[in-house]
């Protein structure tokens, strides 16, 4: 196998997610240089075993692959 080459994997765990606020403070959340959260009003998430560690998830992304547990 290549080190670039992309497989498929399944989530094993649960997310936790909470929805983007139009406005708010993003300086301590990886928001990826492709996405607009004042645009596109997604979601932010957050490391289950680390709050401290949030970033942005695309509103598109996120209704293609997560449903509320």
């Amino acid at each position: 196998m290549e080190m670039n080459e992309f497989r498929r994997f399944r989530r094993k765990g649960r997310a936790e997610m909470r929805f983007y606020v139009k406005g708010e403070d993003l300086s301590r959340i990886s928001v990826s240089n492709a996405d607009n959260p004042e645009e596109d009003l997604g979601m932010i998430a957050r490391n289950t075993k680390n709050h401290a560690d949030l970033w942005y998830v695309a509103r598109q992304y996120f209704l293609d692959n997560f449903e509320e547990y």
